[in-house]
């Protein structure tokens, strides 16, 4: 870890999942969450989700690797699917703690995110922002980011759960 460094990554949960299984391998979250301490010095990872009652192993499992929960209640969209939007969330959480972090990585392809990133771009408190996968990111995330965007597809072997 680099020394002296206190970053917090904010992770779109759903955004990072779906972008993962587009490109058809699973990521290994423990591993995910050591290599953001070693390589980004992420102090906390701050998860967010759609909170779905039978999901409890997975939320038990992501707390284990060493994520914290931010929950947003979910209701059915009118397709009968569960949505739970998290991205007013992620960018309050981002603000609220702006002080508490050096830096933050902002994992997400999502677009909706670009006035998030432009700012702490400007300020000098973005890390990185890290995307599952450039084909599926955003081009506003992309123009905001600048020249710190990374690409989570180029990491699979590094990353990828591989059952034992």
């Amino acid at each position: 870890m680099r020394k002296n460094e206190n970053n917090y990554s904010f992770i779109d949960g759903q955004n990072l999942n779906l972008g993962i299984q587009s490109l058809g391998w699973k990521l290994d979250f423990s591993r995910f969450r050591q290599y953001l301490k070693k390589k980004y010095a992420v102090t906390i990872a701050y998860y967010f989700i759609g909170y779905v009652s039978g999901n409890q192993d997975l939320y038990s499992f992501l707390q284990k690797a060493g994520c914290i929960f931010r929950f947003k209640p979910t209701i059915p969209d009118g397709d009968g699917n569960i949505k739970g939007n998290i991205d007013a969330d992620l960018v309050l959480q981002a603000m609220i703690d702006l002080e508490n972090y050096d830096k933050a990585v902002i994992i997400t392809s999502d677009g909706d995110f670009y006035s998030l990133v432009k700012y702490l771009y400007k300020k000098g408190k973005l890390e990185y922002v890290i995307s599952p996968y450039n084909e599926t990111c955003s081009s506003l995330l992309k123009k905001s980011a600048e020249e710190k965007i990374i690409f989570l597809d180029n990491l699979q072997k590094k990353l990828e759960y591989k059952k034992t």
